[in-house]
């Protein structure tokens, strides 16, 4: 129905008396709502028009607003279902399958967002035993809105967890609900609110972003419809010239290269692996790779996985001439399935068409190349024949106007701002890391938004260190990432915070990690002992607490020691640096003693820094309490 459309039904319709009372997205069929507080329910009608609820052998009565708005107020639930909800005015509405349990908003960007889908080789018996009526998912579409604070999502409905749903569920959100599910028995909901590549000022109200002139500024700026419009398709139109540019140019296409050709020209290079690294050179362009195999009579007439680990950036792959499958970006695992029409006996070529945007282009390494039959699988890394296609400019940057400030508030979490949480979880940085050092302010600022649009000011908000990511750097650097994670650790002085520490949980080649499990369960710990009260468990890897100058020695003291802190692999403590007043960083010793950590190195003789596991990529960092959780990255200083 098109937008004056609807207006004129709403307008005229109240005033004849045929509006009909409307329920947001979120309060549908299968919710779960917050137990053990006071439930509001809320929804729209004709000015003035009176409704009534129904609900757990009570009635419940109210009347619209000048506006048609109303609430209604539902007393305390113990945790339990499923209920019924029947809403009637002019129309009646008849809500099925309701449960009240807990219920937690996951927000931040991809490592957040990323679903079950993603996992299904890491975790295939996870979610073929994932049937649970008790633990359900809303999914916030992924929108946004820089005019105002929209009162309801564009769709989304509540989905119970099975083998099916539960591939669309956030990796993270769904092990925290399963740990939380399982131990004390109660129905968890999630409201999955996230979006990938976005910035913490994205999800900041307009009120609370005007401590940031710049980015409340920026706000401002796209409001403007007409902009949006000229930056979206001024993008669009550098996007498809380039690709027509390319795709003319390209002999691949030009040759037919997908068919299987004479390669004896062709160069060869070790896949996985970046051709910058080869004879061609750094060149952004699209190039084509073709790997002869001999499949075993074993593996035909099977389904078919062809596991090709990630590439940059795009890629169609084709075997024997036959399209198999396509990825237009970098980030996904490359994972394509297909019948038994395909392969054949002996043997068979994988034609891989690749086109790199920018950076260096390629097979990322240390993934897993292969083709997979049953039990049978043929391992693909080694020598491919590879050939330039064409060569261009790096392809022009994009615009990505849906992660401006306030645009992903307004669109994605003010509707939520009726609906009881009993906290939220937060997993985002890594698009903040270009300025680090602003980080803890943003997110002061985000928590103490939160909790005011919540009417929670005491709303528990635990969040996800960054983990490492990047390559292993032997030396003394400086490192954005690492900054980002001490910011992370200070915000910890905002009360009812709670921070899982997961460096010992990325991978140095993917900025999404595949261990959601851990994280979590991490999440889930934090979760049991703030919120839920179990203090007899330590949720938390060693923080560091306090430092004293001793000689020429820094003594170290520590947080969430538990029954005690230990070298994992009882090997020598690894990645702890000092330095003087000039902070210039060294190498240091360190050494356990007790509860304590003394850190020294002999060129050193008034230490004043300390710095521990500060590195993109800290591989070697094995500080450990004895529960085996990590400790937190830090920077300290004798005061």
């Amino acid at each position: 129905m098109k937008k004056w459309t609807l207006f004129s039904v709403l307008l005229f319709g109240s005033s004849i008396g045929f509006a009909q009372i409307k329920l947001p997205k979120l309060i549908s069929n299968g919710m779960v709502l917050q137990r053990n507080d006071t439930t509001k329910v809320w929804g729209w009608a004709s000015p003035n028009e009176s409704i009534t609820l129904s609900f757990n052998k009570k009635t419940y009565h109210t009347k619209a607003n000048k506006d048609g708005d109303w609430s209604i107020k539902i007393t305390p639930q113990k945790a339990g279902g499923p209920y019924e909800m029947i809403f009637s005015a002019s129309n009646k509405i008849v809500l099925k399958d309701i449960l009240f349990g807990d219920v937690f908003l996951c927000s931040g960007q991809s490592n957040m967002e990323l679903p079950m889908g993603r996992l299904i080789d890491k975790y295939p018996k996870i979610i073929a035993k994932s049937e649970n009526s008790t633990i359900r998912q809303f999914l916030v579409p992924d929108e946004y809105d820089f005019k105002q604070e929209r009162k309801d999502f564009s769709n989304g409905s509540w989905q119970s967890a099975n083998p099916k749903s539960v591939l669309d569920f956030s990796g993270v959100a769904y092990f925290f609900a399963l740990q939380i599910n399982k131990k004390y028995h109660v129905p968890v909901g999630i409201i999955n609110s996230a979006l990938g590549g976005s910035p913490a000022q994205a999800w900041i109200s307009e009120n609370g972003i005007k401590k940031f002139p710049l980015y409340y500024s920026e706000a401002q700026k796209f409001k403007n419809d007409e902009l949006i419009k000229q930056i979206e398709s001024s993008d669009q139109a550098l996007s498809n010239a380039w690709y027509k540019n390319l795709n003319s140019k390209d002999e691949g296409i030009k040759n037919n290269w997908k068919t299987n050709i004479d390669d004896q020209n062709w160069s060869e290079m070790n896949v996985p692996g970046y051709w910058a690294n080869e004879s061609l050179g750094k060149v952004n362009g699209v190039v084509w790779f073709k790997k002869d195999i001999d499949v075993p009579k074993t593996m035909i007439g099977k389904p078919i996985k062809l596991l090709l680990g990630r590439i940059v950036d795009a890629d169609s792959v084709f075997i024997n001439g036959k399209f198999v499958g396509t990825t237009s970006y970098q980030y996904p695992p490359r994972r394509y399935l297909f019948g038994t029409d395909i392969l054949q006996e002996g043997k068979n070529t994988i034609t891989v068409k690749l086109i790199n945007n920018s950076g260096n282009g390629g097979f990322v390494l240390d993934k897993s190349y292969q083709l997979i039959a049953g039990q049978d699988s043929i391992d693909l890394r080694g020598k491919w024949k590879y050939k330039l296609g064409a060569k261009t400019e790096p392809s022009p940057s994009q615009t990505f106007v849906r992660w401006k400030p306030v645009g992903l508030y307004n669109a994605m979490i003010a509707p939520l701002k009726n609906y009881r949480v009993k906290a939220s979880l937060w997993y985002q940085g890594e698009a903040n890391t270009s300025n680090s050092k602003e980080y803890s302010e943003l997110m002061r600022t985000l928590i103490a938004d939160w909790r005011t649009q919540f009417s929670n000011p005491s709303l528990p908000f635990l969040y996800v260190q960054l983990p490492g990511f990047m390559e292993t750097n032997s030396n003394l650097t400086e490192s954005s990432w690492a900054e980002l994670r001490d910011q992370q650790r200070k915000l910890l002085a905002v009360k009812n915070t709670a921070m899982a520490v997961a460096i010992d949980l990325g991978e140095w080649n993917d900025i999404h990690p595949l261990n959601k499990e851990d994280v979590g369960k991490r999440l889930a710990l934090q979760a049991e002992y703030s919120i839920y009260g179990d203090k007899a468990i330590d949720p938390s890897g060693p923080l560091f607490k306090s430092i004293l100058l001793n000689n020429n020695k820094l003594v170290l003291t520590f947080d969430h020691v538990g029954k005690g802190l230990v070298s994992k692999g009882n090997s020598e403590l690894q990645y702890f640096e000092i330095a003087g007043s000039n902070k210039k960083f060294v190498w240091a010793k360190a050494e356990i003693k007790g509860n304590k950590i003394t850190v020294w190195n002999e060129a050193i003789t008034k230490p004043i820094y300390v710095r521990y596991a500060w590195a993109d990529y800290p591989a070697r960092a094995n500080l450990y309490n004895i529960e085996g959780l990590p400790a937190s990255p830090f920077e300290a200083s004798v005061k």
